[in-house]
């Protein structure tokens, strides 16, 4: 059984990998103070794993302290995952390959095991990633932009009218500030995936797949008007299949 982990700004996400098993689970980083106590919760109980997959984009104290205590519990070395040129049939053409985040370069290579074709890796978290992959398997470039959460909160932090507040985003006529706040954000959000979609089909050409994943993937696929596969956990299958490589 393999262990693979997304630590991520927001969120702890993880799989136990083996053949004909998936189980996954998640939670939040926000207000836990003591990570190692939260790797307690979630991993003191499994069997030790033959290997730990790791990729993340959280602090360098948080990553330190996963390969602590995955030493400590289980004398595993965790894998790190770090974008490289080439690996598993995806290219990357970063300028310096090594600076693209190692979720969206996992997510790369969990879609480029889904599909052959030209794809669009929509990756919905705490920012938003727009990921451009050829039918060769060649990572083009993509686009970043701040997620629900951050347009929410620096709206909040830079206005005086306008506090944080729960809004209802169901429709953008809003007649409270807090409903046109989330209706604001989830439709401007929207627009912009599906204005990225339409410039990367000018490179990608058709038949192009659109892949969707991240915390905010449900709110945002029910306001899009392109059909979008949902993959929950792409990173973590992309983490997989790192795994199966090794």
């Amino acid at each position: 059984m393999n262990l693979l982990i997304d630590l991520g700004n927001s969120r702890l996400k993880w799989a136990q990998h083996a053949a004909g098993v998936w189980r996954a689970d998640a939670v939040l980083l926000d207000s836990e103070k003591n990570i190692e106590s939260l790797f307690d919760k979630a991993w003191g109980k499994i069997e030790k794993p033959q290997r730990v997959i790791a990729c993340s984009v959280s602090s360098p104290e948080r990553l330190d302290a996963l390969e602590r205590w995955a030493q400590t519990r289980w004398s595993v070395t965790p894998h790190i995952v770090r974008p490289q040129a080439q690996q598993l049939g995806v290219k990357n053409l970063y300028r310096k390959p090594e600076q693209l985040g190692a979720d969206r370069w996992a997510a790369l290579i969990g879609v480029r095991g889904l599909t052959d074709s030209a794809a669009c890796v929509v990756d919905a978290g705490t920012a938003v990633t727009v990921e451009a992959l050829s039918a060769k398997g060649e990572f083009l470039g993509g686009a970043i932009f701040p997620g629900l959460r951050l347009l929410r909160d620096s709206l909040a932090r830079g206005t005086v009218a306008i506090a944080p507040a729960e809004g209802n985003a169901a429709d953008c006529l809003a007649r409270a500030t807090a409903d046109g706040v989330a209706a604001g954000t989830l439709f401007g959000l929207a627009g912009a995936v599906e204005r990225l979609i339409d410039e990367y089909r000018r490179s990608l050409g058709k038949p192009m797949e659109i892949f969707l994943t991240g915390g905010d993937a449900p709110a945002l696929a029910a306001h899009l008007r392109v059909p979008a596969t949902m993959v929950p956990d792409l990173v973590l299958k992309g983490l997989a299949r790192i795994a199966d490589s090794l």
